[in-house]
C-alpha cells in the first residue's frame, strides 16, 4: 500500500505538465479577449510588484532583482525594454549609479495590468461555464492546495 504522505512521480509530472500549459492559455485568452499587446511574462511579473491594486510603488533595480531572484544585470536589461515599451520610467536617481534609481509603472502600465486581469476574470469565467457544479467545488477546494504548494516552493528558494 502506498504512503499518500508521500508525493508521487506522477503527480508531480502532471502538475508540471499542467500548470504551464494552463497559465500560457489563459494569457493567450486574456489578450486576444481585450486585443492587449504581448507583454513577456518576465515583464508582468515585475509590474506586479510596482502595482498593487491600483497603486502604484517605486522600487529599485536592485530591490526587483531581490524580489523575482534574477541576477542585476538581467533585471537591468529587463527594465530598459519597459522603458522604450512605456512601461516604465525611471525616477529621479540619488546618484548617477542607475542600479539605484527607483522605478515606477506608468500610468499605460498600471492601464494594461488592469486590463488583463479583468480580461483573465471574465475569460475564466466564461470557460468555468463548462464546469459541473461538483467539478467546480473539486476546483475551489484545490486552490488552497495550490497556493501551499506555491508557498512551498518560494520557501525553498530562500
Amino acid at each position: 500500500m502506498r504512503d499518500r504522505t508521500r508525493p508521487t512521480a506522477g503527480l508531480a509530472a502532471r502538475l508540471a505538465d499542467t500548470i504551464g500549459p494552463l497559465r500560457r492559455a489563459l494569457l493567450r485568452s486574456a489578450r486576444a479577449a481585450d486585443d492587449l499587446p504581448d507583454i513577456p511574462d518576465a515583464q508582468v511579473e515585475v509590474l506586479r510588484i510596482l502595482i498593487t491594486g491600483h497603486r502604484r510603488t517605486e522600487r529599485t533595480p536592485s530591490e526587483i532583482a531581490s524580489h523575482l531572484r534574477l541576477a542585476r544585470p538581467t533585471v537591468s536589461n529587463l527594465l530598459g525594454q519597459m522603458v522604450r515599451a512605456g512601461l516604465v520610467q525611471r525616477a529621479a536617481p540619488d546618484t548617477d549609479d542607475k542600479r539605484r534609481a527607483p522605478v515606477v509603472p506608468t500610468e499605460r502600465a498600471v492601464e494594461l495590468l488592469t486590463r488583463f486581469d479583468a480580461a483573465s476574470e471574465a475569460v475564466l469565467r466564461r470557460a468555468l461555464t463548462d464546469f459541473t457544479a461538483s467539478e467546480l467545488s473539486s476546483l475551489e477546494s484545490s486552490l488552497d492546495l495550490l497556493d501551499k504548494l506555491s508557498d512551498s516552493l518560494v520557501e525553498r528558494l530562500e
